[in-house]
């Protein structure tokens, strides 16, 4: 993620109405995504797998997209973790995600 960027009608509300819970939501990310370990590609693989196995098809292709855009995050490595969710979570989350991954 873009240094405090997030997208949505619903955050736009927040910042813009409450920026006290904007602020925590952008300490909490920065908190998240160190990369002192692991380097954010890798961390943005994590959390495309993770919201891909909840099913949630709008938030599994901002990941994916965003992580497209911002790190170069090829098709292929997104397919690679999705094979993950595939073991983790099962065929109806994988396949969600695999068709939003091949609209891309």
């Amino acid at each position: 993620m873009k240094e405090g960027i997030f997208f949505g009608e619903g955050m736009k509300f927040v910042k813009d109405d409450y920026p006290d819970i904007y602020d925590a939501v952008v300490g909490l990310n920065k908190a998240a995504y160190t990369g002192k370990v692991l380097d954010y590609k890798t961390q943005k693989l994590i959390a495309i797998g993770i919201v891909a196995a909840t099913g949630d098809e709008t938030a599994t292709e901002k990941q994916m997209r965003s992580g497209m855009n911002e790190l170069n995050i090829t098709k292929e490595e997104i397919v690679d973790a999705l094979r993950v969710v595939l073991l983790t979570s099962g065929m109806p989350a994988f396949t969600k995600a695999m068709r939003l991954v091949s609209k891309l």
